[in-house]
């Protein structure tokens, strides 16, 4: 066996050896200490085995039920079945757009722009990468933009790498905008009773304030690289030549799919209305839309449906995240989260607004190395637990909704849209960021994001 695996193993069994002997200290027993110890396997493992995470998940979660640390009816309760559900929905849709060529058609966009120019260009791709995230999900979002950047710097013969940054940057952002944006977006609205309604009128504004501070802040950062670029559209400006270089799809296709996805977003939009209307339980329709569209598609594209369930939708992700969930859930169900919500709150002296600026800074720098969902869901049953200690949650969702998702900024492993979009940089073209280089520009609009909605949740009434 190499020996990193064995350092790591070694690292592993110490961290949890640490975590059993904190809980000890804060009063746990024997089954609270093992439900903290089995969650924290599955945390550490993302960081320390990344290939092994779901065996990790599987052996946690049996090791739970054998000891009756929790019963069969509550894992399954605890779950979020209908989180897994809404992705799988929202996979199989995405699997048609990209299809169709729903991505290619909205980045021909971009090219029809007149007297296209660098900052014009930062501009583009920058609104269209945190619209693209805000609609369908970052991972997705991600891949069509740089393909399109690539191909875009090709044609001009420019460094594509700084795009690439803006639009990474852009989509960890835009991720905040909906309840689709980010996995952990639909799991605090289904956690925390927060509609579509509640993202549009309170996340998606501040979205669009830090989108644009960003953009403002790199357009003087890269100056160099636009400098060139501009040179290189004054000389090869071309724009009926620019639109070919993105091959559009059949139309009636293209009409039709983008109707299915219109309704879609439409219906969930107004899925709190008429979860009133109908009587229906909260989130009842926020949870099915997706399903009666993924429905809809396998109908229509029928000798592709297989494709679509098998292909498109993540299902080594989605099996991890349903075990996730269960483990956080036995965090819960064994009162472990109360213990630590109290102690958390003597820790802060009862001030709410500390509270607040705590869980949004702790959750941006622990989303820049660890994968954010994982994050999330150790922070949910924490944050639910001081509703019983009389706390108003709201403002507390969205410090955790934006501090996981912009932190994602601050390393070039800080989210799952970095690591795809850098891995496709340098297999395509060669070229590696380092470190350093991410982390000057990251960590900076990062800090800049996260203090204008540390300022905003504060003292915004909106918020509260």
């Amino acid at each position: 066996m190499d020996k990193s695996i064995i350092y790591k193993f070694i690292l592993l069994f110490f961290l949890l050896f640490l975590v059993a002997i904190i809980g000890q200290n804060m009063g746990f027993n024997p089954q609270q200490t093992l439900a903290a110890i089995i969650f924290s396997a599955s945390v550490f493992a993302t960081l320390l085995f990344w290939d092994f995470r779901l065996a990790i998940a599987f052996l946690g979660v049996a090791i739970l039920l054998l000891t009756k640390v929790i019963d069969l009816e509550n894992l399954i309760k605890f779950s979020s079945l209908e989180v897994i559900l809404f992705l799988i929905g929202m996979m199989v849709l995405v699997g048609l757009l990209k299809e169709i060529g729903f991505f290619a058609w909205l980045v021909t966009l971009i090219l029809r722009i007149k007297k296209l120019t660098a900052k014009k260009f930062v501009l583009a791709i920058g609104i269209l990468s945190a619209l693209l995230a805000c609609a369908v999900d970052e991972v997705t979002s991600i891949i069509f933009m740089v393909a399109a950047i690539l191909e875009i710097c090709d044609y001009f013969e420019v460094d594509p790498s700084p795009y690439v940054i803006i639009s990474v940057l852009a989509t960890n952002i835009g991720s905040t905008g909906t309840v689709l944006g980010n996995p952990i977006g639909i799991l605090i609205a289904s956690k925390s009773g927060l509609t579509f309604e509640d993202f549009i009128f309170k996340a998606f504004p501040l979205m669009l304030i830090c989108l644009f501070t960003v953009l403002s802040l790199v357009i003087f950062w890269f100056r160099k690289a636009h400098k060139e670029l501009d040179k290189k559209m004054q000389e090869l400006m071309d724009n009926e030549l620019f639109i070919k270089l993105i091959s559009v799809p059949p139309e009636k296709q293209l009409q039709f799919g983008l109707g299915i996805f219109g309704l879609t977003i439409l219906g969930i939009a107004l899925h709190h209305r008429l979860e009133l209307l109908f009587k229906l339980e909260t989130n009842t329709l926020l949870l099915s839309i997706p399903l009666i569209s993924a429905g809809l598609v396998m109908i229509w594209r029928h000798n592709k449906a297989r494709k679509y369930i098998e292909k498109d939708v993540e299902w080594w992700t989605l099996i991890f995240f349903l075990l996730l969930f269960a483990n956080a859930g036995t965090l819960k169900y064994t009162a472990v989260t109360d213990i630590i919500a109290k102690g958390v709150l003597n820790l802060v002296k009862q001030s709410h607004s500390l509270l607040l600026g705590l869980i949004l800074w702790i959750s941006a720098f622990g989303s820049s190395i660890l994968d954010n969902v994982v994050l999330v869901v150790a922070f949910i049953p924490i944050i639910q637990s001081f509703r019983d200690l009389g706390l108003g949650l709201q403002p507390l969702w969205w410090a955790l909704l934006f501090g996981g998702c912009i932190g994602g900024n601050i390393t070039l492993i800080g989210s799952t849209a970095n690591i795809v979009a850098l891995g496709i940089l340098e297999k395509e073209r060669k070229i590696k960021i380092n470190f350093w280089r991410w982390l000057a520009i990251g960590f900076t609009t990062s800090v800049i994001s996260i203090s204008i909605i540390w300022l905003a949740l504060l003292f915004l009434p909106i918020y509260r």
